[in-house]
């Protein structure tokens, strides 16, 4: 047997080309979105176990997002394979699976659980099974990296905090999942060598979309952002790039943290 990949790549070096994921078709640049289909998602299953690390936990927790009108099945999987108090301190470990944002060091927080539900199912919208490649910007923990690993055929995921970008690996080591890449760099300028993308997510909001995201961004992809509007306060927006131009939709207020430029 041939070895697996290891993991996480390290796309950061000048030159070097991500290798393909095990078992998954090798990338190929293409002007449009990748074709992919899926077997039908089933329902995560559910064991008796009572503590953080069984699936009945996170079960509650998927049922609880489908009560919060999140519909799209592959999400609501993915929401339930990606066991989130990995991703946490010790200490809040008992919140993890609670519908709130926790501190993750460095001033950055985790995503509550129906922020990133929501966010995955807009760039999701309209798919009838696997998105291609997609990009985060704002790596964070690594737990919305973990859970479009099930969504999408490649997931790469750039951070400019160093210390975020080594926990996330530290994080993301256990699941070993070869479609998940980190990159360690400036996420306003995207990830040129990984394009053109499905989908693009960012955990960070700026006053405009930069440029790169929009240029990286496949024809019939769609990109889903906090933007600072005309109010002066961030809101959800979703970008559907065509052959006709950008279709741009403002949606619910949101709350993240600013996006930046460079790296720390």
């Amino acid at each position: 047997m041939k070895p697996r990949p290891s993991f996480p790549a390290n796309l950061n070096g000048a030159g070097v080309k991500p290798k393909p994921a095990l078992g998954r078709p090798a990338l190929q640049p293409a002007k449009g979105l990748p074709s992919h289909t899926t077997p039908t998602p089933r329902t995560p299953p559910v064991s008796m176990g009572l503590g953080l690390d069984s699936s009945a936990v996170r079960a509650q927790m998927v049922a609880k997002l489908a009560a919060q009108g999140v519909q799209d099945a592959f999400v609501l999987q993915a929401m339930g394979r990606v066991e989130r108090h990995r991703f946490v301190e010790s200490a809040l470990a008992g919140q993890a699976y609670e519908d709130t944002s926790l501190p993750i060091g460095f001033e950055q927080t985790i995503s509550k659980p129906n922020v990133v539900a929501r966010m995955i199912e807009l760039l999701r919208q309209g798919a009838q099974g696997q998105l291609g490649r997609i990009l985060e910007i704002g790596t964070g923990c690594g737990y919305q990296a973990a859970v479009l690993s099930h969504v999408a055929t490649e997931v790469y995921s750039i951070e400019r905090l160093r210390g975020l970008h080594e926990k996330a690996k530290k994080n993301l080591l256990p699941f070993r999942l070869p479609n998940v890449h980190l990159i360690f760099g400036d996420g306003m300028l995207g990830f040129a060598k990984g394009a053109p993308y499905a989908g693009i997510i960012s955990a960070a909001g700026g006053e405009n979309v930069p440029q790169a995201w929009l240029d990286q961004l496949a024809i019939g992809g769609r990109l889903v952002a906090p933007t600072v509007t005309t109010s002066g306060h961030q809101a959800l927006v979703v970008i559907h790039k065509t052959s006709q131009g950008l279709d741009r939709q403002v949606l619910e207020a949101v709350h993240f943290v600013p996006l930046k430029s460079g790296i720390v």
